[in-house]
């Protein structure tokens, strides 16, 4: 029973009591309550489905109980659409599900005790007075997605709200010399990042249990703060991004006054390239904000693979060309003869002053008229005339209706 002197109430909300409990008003001071306190409830409206610092995720439902959550970047701290979303059973709360999209899809959703997994049963909820009061907003909370069967881990699924989730994230001030961005983060962090490649044989749940059980439990690791998830990364060539293709982020961040985390990617590194066979990993490096990487050799030797393929494919795309040209199947543009260009930086503007170039023993000197006297009979005015085409030439040579041409 909770005594109380006065209740300001909204216009439109509800009271969630455990079973028994209850309330009541006394205008005069309860002995059994002391001096009394006054208490203000929080502000709902400002609870927002996307905000990542208002969830908190664990592997499963005993470590959710025992308070063993995992650490995880941005996008994956809000539920992801193979996640199971439980709101404290003994608990209120209105939340708005506003997004960019129109359907928010999850796995399931506890409120109140009660798991709704089925679409049916949990839109007959949200048209009940509590579930009105509860989910607010422009996208639909959907139920119903499958979990992840996929041992090696699923895309969570929130890339697309990217935007919208850093909007409520303030990223601190780094000071590390390189910071890095982890993929699906808001912030710069120092700290490192250890990329896996794997096989069908990889288990992600495994893999973080044997990162735990190996490393974290140590000492020197005790501040770390490790999260681990599939992710997508974009494959290059020549520096052009053509595809993307999946492998595994591990994310390690030193705790304050702390520098760990290279030490640690190390020994990630050596344990996943000794145990490669068993834990169905092909390949694993990493990169650390001081600078340093651990697969400086395999970047290398991928640039240099990728520049040689490059050479070889422009070769091969200029034997084809060719070959196509040589067959006929191809035709290049034609390219402007050098009596064209000759004749046009001959013509020069129209009225200026003619460069005569070199001699024509035919055509520039008087003195060989007599030896032709067929060609050049009374003719010799119409040999250069202006036409709308531009100058009009005549080679004394051929005859002028078979051979002429205009520049």
């Amino acid at each position: 029973m909770h005594a109380i002197q006065e209740m300001r109430l909204p216009i439109d909300g509800e009271f969630i009591l455990d079973s028994g409990a209850g309330f009541y008003a006394n205008s005069g001071q309860d002995p059994g309550c002391g001096a009394g306190l006054t208490v203000r409830f929080k502000d709902s409206e400002s609870l927002r489905w996307f905000n990542p610092a208002l969830w908190q995720a664990a592997a499963s439902s005993d470590d959710l109980q025992s308070g063993n959550f995992l650490f995880s970047v941005h996008e994956e701290s809000v539920p992801c659409r193979h996640d199971d979303v439980i709101f404290k059973t003994r608990s209120s709360f209105r939340v708005d599900t506003s997004s960019s999209h129109s359907i928010v899809n999850v796995k399931s959703v506890s409120v109140l005790g009660k798991t709704f997994g089925s679409q049916a049963e949990f839109s007959q909820y949200l048209r009940s007075r509590s579930g009105q009061l509860q989910f607010h907003g422009t996208s639909a909370v959907t139920v119903g997605e499958p979990g992840c069967s996929d041992p090696s881990g699923c895309d969570c699924g929130n890339s697309e709200n990217h935007q919208l989730i850093c909007s409520f994230v303030k990223c601190p001030s780094v000071s590390c010399a390189r910071p890095l961005l982890p993929v699906g983060h808001c912030c710069d962090v120092c700290g490192a990042i250890v990329s896996i490649q794997y096989t069908s044989g990889f288990n992600l749940q495994s893999y973080r249990q044997r990162i735990h059980h190996l490393f974290l439990v140590l000492p020197k690791y005790k501040s770390i703060k490790l999260g681990m998830s599939k992710v997508f990364k974009s494959q290059r060539f020549m520096f052009i991004p053509f595809d993307t293709s999946p492998e595994i982020q591990v994310v390690i961040l030193d705790g304050e006054g702390e520098s760990q985390s290279e030490s640690l990617a190390w020994d990630i590194v050596k344990d996943a390239r000794a145990q490669s066979s068993h834990l169905g990993i092909t390949a694993a490096d990493f990169q650390t904000s001081s600078g340093n990487s651990g697969g400086e050799s395999g970047n290398n030797a991928g640039m240099v693979v990728g520049v040689v393929l490059g050479v070889l494919i422009m070769i091969t795309l200029v034997l084809v060309l060719g070959l196509l040209v040589r067959k006929g199947v191809v035709r290049l543009p034609p390219l402007p003869s050098l009596s064209r260009l000759r004749r046009s930086s001959v013509v020069g503007e129209l009225g200026g002053p003619l460069d005569q170039g070199y001699d024509n023993p035919m055509f520039n000197k008087p003195t060989m008229l007599p030896d032709v006297p067929s060609l050049y009979g009374g003719e010799i005015t119409n040999s250069i005339c202006l036409k709308q085409t531009g100058v009009h030439f005549v080679n004394p040579v051929y005859d002028e209706h078979e051979s002429d041409f205009t520049a």
